[in-house]
């Protein structure tokens, strides 16, 4: 099963409870529209090679579609429009104007040069030119792009079309970008447990966590929640982990991987493999890197009383089930790693308006719109006696679902 399909298999239960009319259920899953490009670009060696890349705008009727761009290996276009469509429930359930989109590009960024890179950039953007614009479509970085990627996708949309700094959000500061924008997602999961470990009666500080991944959103996650008095027991990366039971060195690690691009190897704890990771005691497990890590091969080992979802999809259904029957609370994606979006819509507000808003100022404004989407997701869990993701999914659609009513598509 594909993620899509995945995906629609949360759509459905919520279309269900809420009892939509077929017709608009068939809206609410299908993308509005679908790009496919060829992105041929000269290398170093002066050869031509020819990736393939994607836009998916799923559903754009509560504001302009939003969504990252992806560049990895495995970027086809089930997954690009699974993550679409997850960014439509994402914005919607932490109610701020977006639809939701997804791009990607069929390729390994780590085996191409930065000049490469640039023009494989620069390609893309001019095959989707035509589909983006600061009120139509705004990309954002994702797994394999950074604020550079952005600032690329900036010049070449500028040439064409005139300086537009809203036109991709999460830039370098100097070009536009959101103080606080880097660090936004973890900053997020932060926050949500923060929230979390009060509901459920435990203390956040000396709380054990275990963190699958470690790039920007996980490192982020593991410095923000050490810096809160948490103990990071457990850290992995894509060649492996360490573990120390009494809280690794978050600060030494962090240059460590900065030095060595990986988490293996580091001398601060026991090596540990990233399913053994994913099985540790500890108090919360946070998956901040790729989709379908937890499975029902791996669900029934998670010691972890709390999960919070810093990746996009990283627990397939089966295993979402197996979690519930065992009384495993998972706080979904779409709440829980939605600081990034939230903190784009301010990179594209302040772009909009010319204006600088200060970083507390940014965390300020997160905090309040997190916390009320958490607040309006557990009260609905506990009101309907139904899951956390349940609940986030049927906020969520009913809110797209009421507009596209208003709007008289149906």
């Amino acid at each position: 099963m594909s993620t899509f399909d995945e995906v629609n298999l949360f759509i459905n239960n919520a279309a269900d409870r809420l009892g939509l009319a077929d017709g608009l259920r068939e809206m609410l899953i299908r993308p509005w529209r679908e790009l496919h490009v060829q992105v041929p670009v000269r290398m170093d060696n002066n050869q031509i090679e020819v990736f393939t890349g994607f836009r998916v705008q799923h559903n754009g009727a509560r504001g302009p579609y939003k969504g990252g761009i992806r560049y990895h290996p495995e970027a086809d276009i089930e997954e690009v429009r699974g993550l679409a469509s997850l960014m439509t429930w994402k914005t919607a359930l932490v109610d701020i104007p977006y639809g939701g989109a997804k791009g990607g590009v069929q390729v390994d960024p780590k085996q191409l040069s930065e000049n490469e890179l640039n023009r494989l950039t620069r390609r893309y953007t001019q095959s989707i030119e035509h589909l983006i614009a600061p009120n139509r479509d705004i990309p954002a970085p994702d797994l394999g792009t950074t604020a550079q990627t952005m600032a690329w996708i900036m010049d070449a949309y500028g040439q064409l079309n005139g300086h537009s700094p809203a036109i991709v959000t999460g830039k370098p500061v100097e070009l536009g970008g959101s103080l606080g924008r880097e660090a936004a997602t973890g900053q997020g999961v932060a926050y949500i447990l923060h929230e979390a470990s009060k509901d459920m009666g435990f203390d956040m500080i000396g709380s054990k966590i275990v963190i699958q991944g470690f790039g920007n959103v996980g490192s982020w996650t593991a410095r923000l929640m050490y810096s809160n008095g948490c103990k990071i027991v457990g850290v992995s990366g894509v060649e492996g982990g360490v573990y120390n039971a009494d809280g690794l060195d978050i600060p030494g690690l962090v240059e460590y991987h900065k030095i060595n691009g990986k988490v293996a190897g580091f001398t601060g704890g026991t090596q540990i493999s990233n399913s053994e990771l994913l099985e540790l005691d500890c108090d919360v497990l946070v998956p901040a890197a790729i989709d379908n890590v937890i499975t029902e091969d791996n669900a029934t080992h998670i010691k972890s009383p709390l999960i919070l979802e810093a990746a996009n999809h990283p627990i397939t259904p089966n295993a979402d089930s197996i979690l519930t029957e065992r009384g495993i609370t998972v706080l979904p994606d779409i709440l829980v790693n939605a600081g990034g979006v939230i903190v784009s819509y301010f990179e594209w507000t302040q772009n909009i308006q010319g204006f600088h808003w200060e970083e507390s100022r940014v965390n300020e404004e997160l905090n309040k719109i997190l916390i009320k989407a958490y607040r309006e997701v557990r009260s609905r869990a506990i009101n309907e006696s139904i899951t956390h993701r349940q609940a986030s999914f049927e906020l969520a659609v009913k809110r797209v679902a009421r507009v596209v009513e208003l709007r008289g598509f149906v």
